[in-house]
């Protein structure tokens, strides 16, 4: 069983705890992709989550200071929430995209002058029912924490390297 400290209990993750969720997150990310389990793309995910919602284990939504302001985005954001709240699949927050399409890129071992992404939103989807990923366990397990703390949606930095 898990014990959680006071300041969990209030929501506020300390630093080496958030660490090791970014790192998690950073794991799941490069071991899904060379098996093709990666979506990127508001409208590609959207398409993904209404074909297939029960494949997909992970939603990342990346933001950064100048899409707070991007109305579009946001009500995709908040349509793609209420469906992965709905479907019951973890929604991450990341507030630095550029990292993540860098994280995206590498590991998919794109060129810097390949085609942009839109990294805004991400899926991971399951190869197969019995993935067993110790790093998605984790991300999954942070995700229902964050829930029971009324948090539905937590925050992820993204440091950079």
């Amino acid at each position: 069983m898990y014990n959680m400290t006071f300041e969990e209990l209030n929501g506020d993750y300390s630093q080496e705890r958030m660490d090791s969720v970014a790192k998690a997150l950073e794991e799941v990310l490069t071991s899904a992709l060379p098996q093709g389990c990666i979506t990127v793309g508001v409208y590609e995910a959207a398409k993904s989550l209404n074909i297939d919602p029960d494949n997909v284990v992970l939603c990342i939504l990346a933001t950064d200071d100048d899409d707070v302001k991007d109305v579009a985005l946001q009500i995709h954001f908040t349509l793609i929430q209420a469906f992965c709240c709905e479907n019951d699949i973890s929604i991450l927050r990341v507030n630095n995209t550029r990292r993540l399409a860098e994280i995206l890129c590498e590991g998919a071992g794109k060129q810097s002058g390949a085609e942009p992404m839109d990294p805004h939103c991400v899926l991971v989807t399951s190869p197969h029912s019995s993935w067993k990923d110790p790093a998605l366990s984790k991300l999954n397990h942070f995700c229902r924490e964050s829930r029971c703390l009324d948090q539905w949606v937590p925050i992820i930095n993204l440091p950079e390297r």
